[in-house]
């Protein structure tokens, strides 16, 4: 095939069917451009992200110095208590001997009591009064005499009685309910 070519005619060249509508040149240039702005934008987003978690790093920190602090003072107030709870356990410990003490001395006594008292008849009133007699002529008798004299016993008086105060008068603004239980509940009257 022989192919006659002219310098002067136009060459025609094969022009693709659609016009090109972005240069490729620009769109290249906007391209590393957006992913330019992209890639700062997301640079400065973690940057801003490393400050606020640094922030709440110190801040747990802090927060965790404080709880360490605060687990030695609750150290200190256990032992704290702890000494005051011994102090009134010993206290009561005390009282509670004391007490016992007391109580095995009254018993003591009741005992020694009722082996020196004298036989009773049916009425309930003593038989024997010499005891009496004899306290009442100590000055008549010899000092011999005195000695083997038994001794005039006190007897026990009863307990004095209380007078209960009346209770406060109720107060119209509450209604008093009392439970089955013996719990007692006021309630407000509106």
């Amino acid at each position: 095939m022989t192919t006659i070519s002219d310098p002067d005619v136009p060459t025609i060249t094969a022009e693709p069917l659609e016009p090109q509508l972005v240069d490729r040149a620009r769109s290249r240039s906007r391209l590393a451009v957006v992913v330019g702005v992209g890639l700062t934008l997301f640079a400065v987003l973690n940057a801003t992200a490393a400050i606020y978690l640094f922030r709440g790093i110190n801040d747990l920190r802090t927060v965790e110095g404080r709880l360490e602090e605060l687990g030695a003072f609750e150290q200190r107030i256990g032992a704290r208590l702890d000494t005051v709870n011994n102090g009134f356990q010993s206290r009561f410990e005390k009282l509670d001997s004391q007490l016992q003490g007391s109580f095995n001395e009254i018993n003591g006594n009741i005992a020694r009591l009722e082996q020196n008292l004298p036989p009773t008849d049916g009425s309930g009133t003593s038989s024997v009064s010499e005891p009496v007699v004899a306290a009442n002529n100590v000055a008549e008798a010899s000092p011999s005499s005195v000695i083997a004299a038994e001794p005039i016993v006190d007897t026990p008086r009863p307990p004095k009685r209380r007078i209960a105060t009346a209770p406060p008068a109720p107060n119209p603004g509450y209604q008093r309910t009392e439970t089955p239980d013996g719990k007692v509940y006021y309630r407000k009257i509106n």
